[in-house]
């Protein structure tokens, strides 16, 4: 009878231990989703990997534009190019340490705002709730239509 208590104690204990570790989704919060997608763009740097972490966290517009530049990388480099290749680390880059962020959500839009040290060090990153995540906004130019030859 005592071994069957200290088993379900153990057993509720461990229940208790991994709900309370959880560690709360990055997309469930828009400062969560801005954060965790800087921090994934500072190491994508050619690894396809992490460039496609970061791809996961952008809105859907965004995902598709950079599927349409993967097809034609793909069809171009003659070999398969994810999304996610497509994110250049060259052209993203941190200006200050964001100390503070803070976030103002209205119905599915939400604009995070980047505060860091100096009076300066602000940036604002738009962010969309689709599908009961946030993902972060982030709009691409447009691509020109693909020439055909006749």
């Amino acid at each position: 009878m005592v071994r069957w208590h200290l088993v379900s104690l153990l057993m509720s204990c461990s229940a208790l231990c991994s709900v309370a570790c959880e560690h709360e989704a990055v997309d469930s919060r828009p400062e969560l989703v801005v954060e965790a997608f800087i921090e994934r763009m500072k190491g994508v740097h050619g690894d396809p990997e992490r460039g496609r972490l970061a791809y996961e966290l952008l809105w859907s517009e965004g995902r598709e534009a950079l599927a349409e530049r993967a097809r034609r990388a793909t069809a171009a480099a003659g070999r398969p190019v994810g999304p996610g290749e497509m994110l250049v680390p060259s052209r993203f880059s941190v200006r200050f340490e964001p100390r503070r962020v803070t976030a103002e959500s209205k119905g599915k839009w939400s604009r995070v705002t980047l505060i860091g040290d100096n009076p300066a060090d602000v940036a604002d990153v738009s962010c969309v709730k689709e599908d009961g995540r946030w993902r972060v906004v982030v709009e691409f130019p447009a691509l020109p239509p693909i020439e055909q030859r006749q």
